[in-house]
């Protein structure tokens, strides 16, 4: 080595010796992993630390870990991407010395904090009063620390599974500076222990639900209502024998047992565990009263605002249809979604009605409102649409009715709805929309288009402004295509426009699976979940099964839309791919000339688009059938034009590549078909 050449030093080398470490900590599972370095800096040894937090607490005092979380906390609710925390360590030989923490908040697609990536460091040159820590103070802070972030945490807890998440989740043992704990509710004469928290702590399993009595300390505090410190567990057993076989499992020292007390009526327990503490001076046995009188407070709440939503969800569920029709080749799932707000019934529903000729009507609507009053006038609405679709009414005539039902109850609610006939036979579908989202299609190929419904006004509101008129659209749902109608609380994003939610639907219908019940899954978890669910959401799909036909005869369905440019195009492929697949890709340019002749013709001649099918016929002989099926009754005809002429030779060159060609009438319209014998 030349005297101008120095060593290298690497990275970890040089963070160990300006005292540094980093540390990796996952918010979701609370693991948390600290380097050789980092861990110098809180002087604990590798034997020592087990890959959590509460491994570390040998070093930071209760106060300090209590600070360290609600910076954390602090900076994962106000959104912020890091976050600096000065802390005292305690070291082997009892001194105390400041370090300082800073890290990197992390966060997942959907935006929750689920991992901190940070630095390590001694501080002890730095002055105190840049920590913020006075040693005269510290008590009072720990105190003002625990209950501040305590209350902070359980005041965004609506339901009780989210108080037990923010007492189950990374923080939540110290929040209370403890190594282990338990929840239990009161559920009739027994305790049912909904979390249990801590390294030992599923040693307690068996006792998650218990008669409520004097064999075990926290049932016990439920009768009496009085808290109850322990300084030796193992002296618990002289009391209640029912824990000796949990005392060595639960490896801890003290406990304390505290009533959970709201409105003069105890609603459960909580039992804190501690590792190392012996006693509980007065201070500590206020502040785990005070703790457990918040967790009260806060369950109460949660515990009401679960019965008012269960109540909210029943009454609706007992509005909607109990039973869905079954449909030949068609598959129909419905779902009904509740807002997150209590009591406040929403007016969405749905319905499936089997009509005349084997047709059905579908609806999905929404009246204006989130009370009862909204549900009450939802369910009379709901049961005037099903009699009136049942009398075999058209469509238009089905929504005129209904509006002018709505406008007799002599309420000032109106509501929106888009109601539709769907033949399962041929698969046309006539809707029509009051003042409602338009139904979404999705097609063999995955795209999805949103079909142009006018509409009208929305029911009551076109009474009493003698607008009765909802023009009527059709469809074509082919086999394997899907329709989705739903309510605005699927599409509707808090700050977005109405359009960024059709959007975000087309988006999720287009990827998600192919059934109908997990399409209705599918678009529930995430588009109604993800908008945060503050509305309510009624959901349903319906799906024509596909039409394969059989290994030895198979088919393909399109549908080509008028105005689709590319549709054509689209189909044309399709047909050349399908054919490949079958081994008959030698028929391919005459099928593809002849589907594109008579495709043609349909799109500019007929209103409408036009549906394409591709099958085998085995014969004998065995040949390649194409049907093209339009909207128009009108034939097509083999015509001679002239040498000039531009247009007029489709039906020639049709008729010289395939093997014979005819027409058929289908309904409204027709169908032009054409064969092709396989050499």
């Amino acid at each position: 080595m030349g005297p101008a050449e120095k060593p290298d030093i690497g990275l970890e080398e040089r963070l160990r010796l300006n005292g540094m470490g980093t540390f990796d900590w996952d918010l979701t599972g609370g693991g948390l992993s600290v380097d050789a370095n980092g861990l110098d800096v809180l002087d604990v040894r590798t034997d020592e630390f087990r890959g959590t937090a509460a491994s570390l607490r040998r070093r930071i005092p209760p106060e300090e870990a209590v600070r360290i979380a609600a910076s954390v906390n602090e900076a994962i609710a106000s959104g912020a991407d890091s976050y600096g925390v000065y802390f005292q360590v305690r070291r082997r030989d009892g001194t105390m010395r400041l370090s300082h923490a800073s890290g990197r908040i992390l966060r997942d697609p959907e935006g929750r904090a689920d991992r901190v990536i940070g630095i390590l460091r001694a501080s002890p040159n730095e002055p105190a009063e840049l920590a913020g820590l006075d040693a005269v103070d510290v008590k009072r802070r720990r105190v003002a620390l625990m209950v501040q972030g305590t209350t902070e945490a359980l005041s965004r807890a609506v339901t009780v599974d989210d108080v037990v998440a923010v007492l189950s989740g990374a923080s939540g043992l110290d929040r209370f500076a403890a190594d282990g704990l338990v929840l239990g509710l009161v559920e009739g004469e027994d305790l049912k222990l909904i979390a249990l928290v801590g390294q030992s702590m599923q040693a307690l399993d068996e006792l998650k639900l218990h008669q409520i009595d004097d064999s075990l300390p926290l049932a016990d505090v439920v009768m009496t209502r009085k808290p109850r410190f322990v300084g030796s567990l193992p002296d618990l057993v002289h009391r209640f024998t029912r824990l000796r076989p949990y005392i060595d499992l639960l490896k801890l020292d003290s406990a304390a047992f505290l009533p959970l007390v709201a409105q003069d009526r105890a609603i459960g327990a909580l039992a804190l565990f501690y590792r190392g503490r012996t006693e509980f001076t007065d201070a500590d046995r206020n502040l785990c009263i005070g703790l457990s009188g918040i967790v009260a407070q806060s369950l109460q709440r949660a515990i009401l605002f679960d019965e008012e939503r269960d109540l909210a969800k029943n009454l609706q569920a007992t509005m909607l249809p109990k039973h869905i029709p079954e449909v030949a080749d068609t598959e129909i799932a419905v779902r009904y979604h509740a807002a997150w707000g209590g009591r406040e019934v929403g007016g969405d529903f749905y319905d499936v009605i089997a009509l005349p000729r084997g047709r059905i009507g579908v609806v999905v609507g929404d009246v204006q409102g989130h009370d009862t009053h909204a549900a009450a006038i939802m369910g009379q609405l709901r049961i005037a649409l099903r009699a009136f679709a049942g009398e075999g009414h058209p469509p238009a005539t089905v929504l005129s009715r209904a509006s002018r039902f709505l406008a007799e109850l002599d309420t000032e609610r109106f509501a929106t709805c888009t109601y539709a006939q769907f033949d399962p036979a041929t698969g046309i579908v006539r809707a029509v929309r009051a003042g409602h989202l338009p139904p979404l299609v999705r097609h063999v190929d995955g795209r999805v288009g949103i079909p142009r419904l006018r509409g009208g006004l929305p029911l009551g509101l076109a009474t009493e402004f003698d607008m009765e008129d909802f023009p009527e659209a059709r469809l074509d749902l082919i086999p394997g295509e899907t329709l989705v109608l739903c309510t605005d609380g699927l599409v509707e994003e808090p700050g977005l426009d109405l359009d960024a939610g059709l959007e975000a639907l087309s988006g999720a219908l287009s990827t998600g699976p192919e059934t109908a019940e997990e399409v209705a899954d599918h678009l529930s978890h995430s588009l109604w979940e993800k908008w945060g669910s503050g509305d309510d959401v009624a959901l349903l799909v319906l799906r024509r099964v596909p039409d394969p036909g059989t290994p030895q005869a198979p088919r393909i369905h399109r549908y080509v839309h008028q105005a689709d440019p590319e549709g054509l195009a689209d189909a044309r492929a399709a047909l050349r791919e399908h054919l490949a697949a079958w081994g008959l890709g030698g028929m391919a340019d005459d099928v593809e000339v002849a589907a594109g002749e008579l495709l043609g013709n349909a799109l500019v001649h007929t209103e409408g688009g036009a549906v394409l099918t591709l099958e085998v016929l085995t014969g004998p002989p065995r040949a390649v059938r194409l049907w093209v099926k339009d909207r128009s009754s009108d034939r097509p005809h083999r015509r001679s034009p002239g040498e000039t002429a531009t247009s007029g030779r489709g039906m020639v060159l049709v008729e010289a590549l395939a093997s014979r060609w005819g027409v058929e009438p289908r309904g409204e319209g027709k169908a032009v078909w054409c064969d092709f014998v396989v050499p």
